[in-house]
């Protein structure tokens, strides 16, 4: 199977950096999608970065150039490094992968969330 460690939330003061990773384990031929998304209270989840096989990462328009999507394809993890935080960022962040497993599934799979908050 495929499994999902996530780290790194925690409370910061608006304008302040957090980095996120999520490293993806188990029988794992290729990854095709690897990213985070983000709900905050009572909105819908939504996409902040993500991978997909390749090409160079995707942003939301609310963090572009704020926040940096980058992946260690040898340790099959993908990290968030987000700068100058405002309050608005404050979510739970899901990191979201979808893999080819070694037995030819096509599998999605979903992180169990890191709470980011970010307040004075």
């Amino acid at each position: 199977q495929v499994q999902l460690v996530e780290s790194g939330g925690g409370l910061v003061q608006p304008g302040g950096s957090l980095r996120l990773s999520c490293a993806t384990s188990g029988s794992i031929h290729s990854i095709n999608v690897m990213g985070w998304y983000r709900q905050a209270p009572g909105k819908e989840r939504e996409l902040v970065a993500s991978f997909i096989s390749r090409d160079s990462p995707n942003y939301a328009d609310s963090v572009k150039g704020r926040f940096t999507l980058s992946r260690d394809n040898a340790k099959n993890t993908v990290y968030l490094q987000m700068n100058s935080l405002k309050p608005e960022d404050t979510a739970v962040y899901y990191c979201n992968v979808i893999v080819w497993t070694t037995d030819f599934r096509y599998l999605e799979r979903w992180g169990q969330g890191t709470l980011v908050t970010v307040s004075s």
